[in-house]
């Protein structure tokens, strides 16, 4: 400790740098540097302590109401994000029933998109997040986010080169005609160039769940839905100085909505309101980081690649029975992905309490979690899904006019055969999400080879050899999603994860 006698011999020059030394004259103290805290460092102590009580609550906190206060807003967003799939396919309908099938032929890469972006590489990234944070590892997820940026940046650039080389003739042989394979060309030619800022918003929103806070990615998805509903009908139909550009115009809006999100989500990250620093982050990646997610990310991306290989095979094989038939499937396969978000607004939930107790090593508390969740799920969809299978017109009387009688008779056939049956796939895809967090995806991968084949094989037989026609297809269908469901909650009631 210094006294006036050490400040006497040594002088003021040599006098450590703090404030208040013993008699130092007002001159020298203002040379003297000040240690206030930042705005900025403020803000990361913040979030530190926020982030630190958000993984205590997900570790500690009575199940059921820690899961519901943590989906609630993922649950809202997700029915807002539904009614901007909703708005563009009553959109597309305004522009005539050949728009709505290019819609139908174009609509199952852009929800792989989604789905990718989101479920399965967004879902391993969040639970990654939270198996960190479970383990007190706070460097590990902030290197874990760098990541996740490179793999979202790396799997938009791969997307879109594929679309681009290949999309024409992949729509071409799910039977689309000229017109109908020139509308969803058009599509995808908008969409997946701009998709990258789908993906750098949905990796961005995954790390900021992971880290238990779901309120704000709630709030920006329900900003990009508010900003993209308008956008998309404006470009397309030309509303006020927007040009109407037509089937283009659907894809240009939500674009730009993702972009202005991706921008705020990055920009939450980075100013440390996660409480995630980023000080030494890129000297800390390595081949395990990406392992981390990826190990995860590829299992759900095939599960996820599966289910929309299930939809897109039926798509085709829907085609053969002309445009009334796939616009009526086309609108039915919508819903159908639609509960995939709704499902997701509580398996966003799930990830994250399961990934935290996992890395927490508490096993019997992560499958509490997984099963009071899915059986929400499976819930709330299956309760959707009786209600159209009796009042299908309730959804297909917002696209179709009366005089649509194809393809009004092939999307009530649809509901009345496959609607039964969402409770299954909520339930099993709800699982699904409860297994990333949770690093084991073997179950669910093989919960949907198990679903495709026998969509497929089913689809095959009922209408080449008992002759139903379409509706042996949504029949295949319909016991495809029971077969996927059982499978997925027996294995895993079986296993424990173990």
């Amino acid at each position: 400790m210094f006294d006036k006698g050490d400040y006497d011999r040594i002088g003021p020059r040599n006098v450590p740098n703090f404030i208040g030394a013993p008699d130092v004259p007002e001159r020298q103290k203002t040379m003297i540097p000040r240690t206030t805290p930042t705005a900025a460092a403020t803000l990361a102590d913040a979030g530190a302590t926020a982030r630190a009580s958000r993984t205590r609550l997900m570790l500690e906190a009575p199940i059921a109401p820690t899961l519901g206060k943590l989906a609630a807003p993922n649950v809202l967003a997700m029915f807002v994000q539904a009614a901007q799939s909703i708005a563009e396919a009553y959109f597309a309908s305004l522009l005539g029933v050949t728009a709505l099938a290019g819609l139908a032929l174009v609509f199952p890469l852009v929800m792989l998109t989604q789905m990718l972006s989101a479920g399965a590489i967004g879902g391993a990234i969040s639970a990654a997040t939270a198996r960190a944070l479970g383990a007190s590892d706070v460097d590990r997820a902030a290197t874990l986010t760098l990541a996740a940026w490179i793999i979202a940046i790396s799997f938009a650039a791969l997307m879109a080169v594929l679309v681009a080389l290949f999309g024409t003739q992949f729509f071409i042989l799910l039977g689309g005609g000229d017109e109908t394979v020139s509308a969803a060309t058009t599509y995808a030619l908008v969409f997946f160039p701009g998709c990258a800022a789908i993906w750098l918003c949905n990796a961005s929103l995954s790390v900021i769940r992971g880290t238990g806070n779901m309120q704000m990615p709630a709030l920006l998805l329900l900003m990009i839905s508010v900003i993209s509903i308008p956008l998309s009908g404006g470009f397309a139909l030309g509303w006020g100085p927007l040009p109407a550009l037509g089937m283009a115009g659907l894809p240009l809006g939500v674009i730009v909505a993702f972009s202005a999100g991706a921008f705020v989500a990055i920009g939450y990250i980075i100013l440390g309101r996660t409480g995630l620093s980023f000080r030494g982050a890129v000297r800390r990646i390595n081949l395990s980081i990406f392992g981390d997610i990826l190990s995860v990310g590829a299992l759900a991306a095939v599960n996820t690649v599966l289910t929309t290989v299930t939809i897109i095979m039926m798509t085709g094989l829907v085609g053969r029975y002309g445009e009334g038939a796939l616009a009526g499937y086309g609108l039915g396969a919508r819903l159908e992905f639609l509960m995939i978000p709704v499902i997701f607004g509580i398996g966003a939930a799930m990830t994250a309490m399961v990934g935290a107790n996992i890395g927490a090593g508490r096993t019997d508390r992560a499958l509490r979690v997984a099963w009071t969740g899915s059986l929400a799920a499976a819930g709330i969809v299956g309760s959707i899904g009786l209600l159209l299978a009796v009042f299908p017109d309730l959804w297909l009387g917002m696209f179709l006019d009366p005089s649509n009688t194809v393809a009004l008779e092939a999307g009530r056939s649809y509901f009345r055969l496959v609607a039964p049956f969402y409770a299954f796939f909520g339930l099993g895809l709800a699982l699904y999400f409860a297994s990333q967090g949770a690093g084991r995806m073997v179950w669910p991968v093989i919960s949907s080879l198990s679903r495709m084949g026998i969509a497929l094989v089913g689809a095959l037989l009922l209408t080449t050899y008992a002759g139903m026609g379409v509706e042996g297809i949504f029949a295949a269908i319909g016991c495809a999603m029971l077969a996927y469901g059982l499978i997925i909650t027996l294995a895993i009631r079986h296993s424990g994860w173990r």
